[in-house]
């Protein structure tokens, strides 16, 4: 594929400065979502408003609304500048809106009441004295709304309700003390980017519906893997549809890299293949192995130490013994940061082996990989230059909003090889651009998302130096709850030492079992603490943290830090929060 260039597209300086002869360009990309992006209560823009008549303020749209609204009038400026007359949504419907005759000024009105919902609840997103749940069981949620579809439409006025009920019930997933999955947090740039996304609304496979995103995925995942340490980011990639997909790919392409036949014959053409992954590993690769027909049996878990990382010397017992039985091992895929435990598999000797018995290396880097952006935790990470393929989820570490996940493979052209059909009415053969472009046949999908400009423009504002301030404070925060309660009374924590990444794993201990002989009692009854406590957050809408079993390990709390809005003092509540919450149990 021909290089885009330098300049616009490129990420420029390490600063985030971009471009020196094209300043100001991730702005420019942004113009329209700027808008609308200013802050909760800003003046409107002059598009819906006269200048005489922009309201001072943007009201709080969590109150009840009224039917009246305020819409442009008939007249054909551009802004326009005319007094406003009023529009009733109650007699109003979609069919009212855009493309529709006259439809442009009910379309501006409605999409900026909209505006006004979504950025209330951007705003109540970072405000702590706001829940970060309000809570409901599925049966109370199904009572109370009528959520059924119907014949007939509803007007405006009902939609634009249902939109606020939507979000009333919503998780606030960027509020600061929502501590519950991998992904959190709420990037304005992120969030102005997915806005442009969808009002783009096109499709990835051809550079002739997407021109600029295709080039822009072929700028990032270049330097994706450069970062990842391969020469001169030599090799190829896609973004797909989150970490499991990708770690599908990755089994997929490495199927076909041995086996090429496959692709036309199927299984039954090849030996019964192996796959080696971490016992701690993600669940996806044994579903991958499911839905590509080399069944979950193939799956072969190798042991891991206390901290969760594997056992190289396991995993090479295992490759032999395999080989042993006339299998054939295909593939290894290490971790770098697991769900749990956030371990980091010991990558350059698990690249011995592989290069050893010439198996494919695939590291799952989906949690761990945007400790690459930094410079004092990429070393976690040594020996990911050796592998055949990587997957890292930005919309994880590095608070891209959701979805954006990339598979890097250092080979290029493997990947179209292994999935291209030549359908005619897409990859038209005699187009007037160069066809590298058109990158659709490589991916398993045919629609396909735009998911690179979140990243690409949050990394066009932050610069990579952006990003490793975000991840280095994320890590901080997780160091900081770990000194406090690893000699806390009422904790214990699941292993020993500090953790790699931002995983706390703990058990809280609640004054009742202290004194208690550590036997099958103790246990059981542990076991019931962390799901209570759990529940209570939930009821109390307070903060969410996650728990879980692991092994022989009852449930215990799984602490993950991603969302750069916390704080120390956020930390504290939580520890506060649980010591609340369990004090009685």
């Amino acid at each position: 594929m021909a290089s885009p260039g330098s300049g616009f597209w490129s990420f420029g300086s390490e600063d985030g400065s971009g471009d020196p002869e094209n300043p100001g360009t991730a702005r420019a990309w942004c113009q329209v979502a700027q808008k609308f992006t200013a802050g909760a209560r800003c003046p409107r823009p002059a598009l819906l408003y006269g200048d005489a008549d922009k309201p001072a303020d943007g009201g709080d749209s969590a109150a009840p609304r009224g039917s009246a609204r305020k819409v442009a009038c008939t007249c054909d400026q551009k802004p326009c500048r005319c007094r406003q007359t009023k529009v009733d949504y109650a007699f109003l419907h979609a069919t009212d809106l855009l493309p529709a005759c006259d439809g442009e000024r009910p379309t501006l009105a409605f999409l900026q009441d909209v505006m006004d919902i979504l950025l209330q609840y951007v705003v109540k997103s970072f405000d702590r004295s706001t829940k970060v749940i309000d809570f409901h069981y599925p049966n109370e949620l199904l009572q109370e709304y009528n959520w059924e579809l119907a014949d007939q439409p509803q007007n405006l006025e009902e939609i634009l309700m249902h939109c606020q009920t939507t979000l009333k019930y919503a998780i606030k997933t960027g509020h600061p003390r929502y501590f519950n999955q991998l992904s959190t947090g709420l990037d304005m740039v992120g969030l102005a980017a997915d806005w442009l996304t969808s009002t783009a609304n096109t499709n990835m496979f051809t550079y002739e519906i997407a021109p600029v995103f295709v080039l822009l995925e072929y700028v990032t995942l270049k330097k994706m893997r450069e970062i990842v340490g391969w020469p001169g980011g030599s090799g190829d990639g896609i973004f797909s549809p989150g970490g499991a997909i990708s770690n599908m790919y990755a089994m997929l392409i490495a199927r076909y890299k041995m086996f090429p036949e496959v692709k036309e014959k199927g299984m039954t053409a090849v030996p019964r293949l192996i796959a080696f992954t971490s016992e701690h590993s993600h669940f996806s690769l044994k579903k991958g192995a499911a839905a590509l027909g080399i069944g979950t049996d193939s799956v072969i878990l190798i042991k891991c130490d206390e901290r969760g990382k594997m056992i190289p010397s396991d995993l090479e017992r295992r490759i032999l013994e395999v080989k042993q039985k006339g299998f054939v091992p295909f593939l290894v895929s290490a971790t770098a940061g697991t769900t749990v435990y956030g371990a980091f598999d010991p990558l350059l000797a698990v690249a011995d082996i592989c290069k050893k018995y010439k198996i494919w290396m695939h590291v799952d880097a989906a949690w761990g990989g945007g400790l690459l952006m930094s410079r004092k935790h990429k070393w976690k990470l040594s020996g990911v230059e050796r592998a055949n393929s990587v997957t890292w989820n930005p919309h994880k570490m590095m608070g891209v909003p959701l979805q954006c996940s990339a598979l890097l493979v250092r080979e290029e052209g493997l990947m179209q090889s292994c999935n291209q059909m030549h359908a005619s009415y897409l990859f038209q053969q005699d187009k007037h651009y160069d066809l590298s472009y058109d990158t659709g046949d490589k991916a398993l999908q045919c629609g396909r998302h735009v998911d690179v400009f979140k990243l690409w423009l949050m990394w066009r504002a932050k610069g990579t130096t952006g990003f490793e301030a975000h991840i280095d404070k994320c890590l901080e925060l997780a160091e900081y709850l770990y000194n406090i309660i690893k000699n806390r009374e009422g904790y214990q924590m699941v292993f020993d030492g500090k953790p790699q990444h931002t995983n706390v794993c703990f058990w809280y201990v609640p004054p009742s079992l202290r004194t208690l002989e550590d036997n099958e009692e103790r246990m059981s009854r542990l076991s019931k603490v962390a799901p209570v406590i759990k529940a209570r957050m939930m009821e109390y809408g307070t903060t969410m943290v996650s728990y879980q079993p692991l092994g022989d390990k009852v449930n215990f709390f799984r602490m993950v830090i991603s969302n750069p809005a916390a704080t120390h003092q956020d930390i504290d509540f939580l520890i506060e929060e649980i010591e609340r919450l369990g004090q009685d149990l």
